[in-house]
């Protein structure tokens, strides 16, 4: 089973999760739709799901979180 960390939640219920497979240190996004949309989750590359043309809250949650593991401010 995949670690994972909650990158963001809609109003709607779907959630994307930032995954890792704990065996190969493989990093990947899971979304898992609301329960009416069926709920069944997805695993997506993180190359491809920063690449797709919807920027949504969830790749800004991404980003976010990518930006912390920087702990000098740009230009310093």
């Amino acid at each position: 089973m995949p670690e994972r960390r909650e990158l963001y939640r809609s109003p709607n219920g779907d959630a994307w999760f930032l995954g890792r497979e704990p065996t190969t240190g493989n990093a990947f996004i899971i979304h898992q739709p609301n329960a009416p949309s069926g709920g069944r989750l997805s695993h997506i590359e993180l190359g491809e799901f920063l690449r797709s043309e919807v920027k949504g809250p969830e790749h800004q949650a991404l980003l976010r979180l990518i930006g912390t593991l920087v702990d000098v401010p740009p230009y310093a």
